[in-house]
């Protein structure tokens, strides 16, 4: 440990491992069997328990609370986890507990994502890399977020949802079933409203990609098929736009159904 980068008043476990480029502000506490990899900045005020693995160059702000027990009453303070991958952002009073046995055991936090304060992500999620969470929104236990998703502020996931690369909720969206990939879901509760061109844009989505998969959006919400005669054309698809492949894969693991 490097002690200019370590605030005097900061409380580290002995056993903790912190690289020797981590910086640790005022009055935060670091407890035994976490590891933080090099250049992450943790904030003051700031509390972590184990086990708790932190990786590079994550950002962590003041009056977070990471790796505490799951808010679960079958937990019997058994050693589960929480991984958090590079180059996060997780900003003021954020909550994020480790997993449970009942399921896999780990809570997991890709790369590169943006969550806002006051977000929860509760036990045994799993959150892919470049998602944001917007302020105050929450996710319930065993929830899966894939890569590119943007939660809305105030957006609640309902326990064992999985919401799909590159959806979008609009604010306040109370979601109780998966969300397939390139959808924009709004309301309580939440209801599909086409996809998200202007993200896929963004991310160098062809023009002629975001048309098919708009045709293939319409496939599954407007042509009145059922879900299965949905995937077969979707199956036929996605021989000519690879992309749509995300929805039929997504599809077919999902377990609460879709939102419709």
């Amino acid at each position: 440990m490097h002690i200019a980068k370590i605030h005097p008043t900061a409380i580290i476990d002995p056993s903790a491992q912190l690289d020797s480029s981590v910086e640790v502000g005022a009055y935060s506490v670091i407890g035994p069997n976490v590891k933080v990899d090099a250049g992450t900045r943790i904030a003051s005020h700031v509390s972590i328990s184990g086990p708790t693995t932190i990786g590079k160059n994550n950002q962590i702000f003041q009056f977070s609370s990471l790796g505490e027990a799951p808010q679960d009453k079958k937990y019997k303070g058994e050693p589960t986890l929480l991984e958090i991958g590079d180059n996060n952002t997780i900003r003021e009073f954020c909550t994020l507990n480790r997993g449970t046995t009942q399921d896999k055991g780990t809570t997991k936090i890709g790369n590169d994502n943006w969550i806002m304060a006051y977000v929860h992500i509760a036990h045994d999620c799993q959150v892919g890399n470049n998602t944001i969470f917007a302020n105050n929104s929450s996710l319930a236990g065993h929830v899966d977020v894939y890569d590119y998703a943007i939660l809305g502020g105030f957006t609640l996931i309902h326990q064992f949802c999985k919401i799909g690369s590159h959806v979008i909720t609009a604010v306040g969206s109370v979601v109780f079933k998966d969300i397939p990939p390139y959808v924009t879901a709004a309301g309580y509760d939440a209801k599909p409203h086409g996809i998200n061109a202007e993200g896929l844009k963004r991310r160098g989505f062809s023009a002629d990609s975001i048309l098919q998969i708009k045709r293939a959006y319409k496939t599954l919400y407007r042509k009145s098929l059922t879900l299965d005669e949905a995937k077969a054309e979707l199956l036929a698809m996605q021989s000519q736009t690879p992309e749509i492949a995300l929805l039929t894969e997504f599809l077919n693991v999902s377990t609460r159904g879709i939102v419709r």
